[in-house]
């Protein structure tokens, strides 16, 4: 297997596999059904079984300005190769051999202090890496946050992240259109939240790469705080997550609906949580030992079967989850008794009391979150 650039060539089958996953397990022919959350793997299978999608979706190209980001990149941009960012290039390469991705990716480090990394492209995916990445993680974190953005390629997942970009450019463009606004927006969150359960899947690929749980969440840590490892502790930052979950009453089930609904990525303590639960689930180990889906298979994937497996995990999340609304929704679909008394209760915070005297005082609003941009 070889890369897509002449200077950044590398072939598997030949050379020393040292620095290449040799220590940890190899994936070969791995499906990304193995890792892909149900939300995600039930769409995506849907959108390979219909035909002519990606010949469809790939003549969009001219359309979306896929050639101007590439040109972009590739002129005020470092490519990453055995030449410059040796480290990164090798964590690259590694990456892809334990997955078996097929073309090794171009990849990009960009001047930026945000920490951020992408995987974009309709045609062939790029991945794009910020200096304000490269800067805060250590080795081991940084190959996660690599062996996340292969999974994404993995998965095709480039091709709809590209198409949201465009999407929600063009939303800001026709903003002063009423109708045909509403009509993209109304595409564009679609996609974020199939979007928010792909970064999911890709923090699983992450952690089949790297194979290191702590690195994970040691990287998933400091971009939501920053470089003091040392000021923080594993175990806080999981409480923060259950206590997000279950805390506060309907009105912040609601306030956490709209603070998620801008966003393309989950909350950092959310994804945490979530990869944390699936690398002590059977499914992980099961890949660890060699038992999982292959890419041979993936054509005669049901796509019934994908539909309700995703339907299952939602509904084992609604009857798992300790958010007052899911709550609620659980006691509406066993027919509790006395639903306006409880809406009452949960909105007012008891008897006699109304919204508005609730915890925080009158009109107390959530704070303004940052934009956020993450990997």
């Amino acid at each position: 297997m070889s890369d897509t650039s002449s200077d950044n060539s590398s072939d598997y089958s030949s050379g020393d596999k040292a620095g290449r996953g040799a220590e940890r397990r190899r994936f070969p022919d791995i499906s990304s059904r193995a890792y892909e959350h149900p939300a995600d793997r039930s769409a995506l299978v849907a959108l390979r079984k219909l035909s002519g999608f990606d010949t469809v979706f790939k003549a969009l190209s001219g359309l979306l300005p896929e050639r101007s980001l590439r040109l972009l990149f590739l002129s005020d941009s470092v490519r990453v190769s055995d030449q410059q960012f040796q480290h990164l290039h090798a964590m690259l390469l590694d990456a892809c051999y334990i997955l078996d991705l097929p073309k090794v990716p171009p990849m990009y480090v960009t001047q930026d202090p945000q920490p951020n990394a992408m995987c974009i492209g309709l045609d062939e995916p790029i991945i794009v890496v910020t200096t304000g990445l490269v800067e805060l993680l250590d080795e081991e974190e940084m190959r996660a946050v690599v062996g996340h953005e292969v999974g994404h390629a993995l998965s095709g997942h480039a091709v709809y992240r590209t198409i949201l970009l465009f999407l929600t450019n063009f939303a800001l463009k026709i903003a002063w259109i009423p109708l045909g606004n509403i009509a993209v927006m109304a595409i564009v969150t679609a996609l974020r939240e199939w979007f928010r359960k792909s970064e999911l899947s890709a923090d699983r690929a992450g952690l089949l790469v790297g194979q290191d749980l702590r690195a994970s969440m040691r990287g998933l840590m400091k971009i939501a705080g920053g470089n003091h490892l040392h000021e923080m502790n594993v175990d806080a930052f999981l409480a923060q997550a259950e206590e997000y979950e279950a805390g506060g009453d309907l009105r912040d089930s609601v306030l956490k609906i709209l603070n998620v609904l801008p966003r393309t990525h989950p909350f950092t303590t959310v994804r945490a949580a979530e990869l944390k639960k699936w690398a002590e689930s059977r499914d992980y180990q099961r890949i660890l030992d060699g038992h999982y889906p292959r890419r041979a298979e993936d054509k005669d994937t049901s796509v019934s079967d994908s539909f309700r497996e995703s339907a299952s995990h939602y509904a084992e999340t609604v009857r798992s989850s300790k958010d007052p609304l899911m709550g609620l929704v659980r006691d509406i679909a066993g027919g509790a008794s006395d639903l306006g008394g409880r809406l009452r209760d949960a909105f007012g915070g008891g008897p006699g009391q109304t919204p508005k005297d609730g915890p925080g005082g009158p009109g107390k609003g959530p704070e303004d979150t940052p934009g956020e941009p993450r990997p």
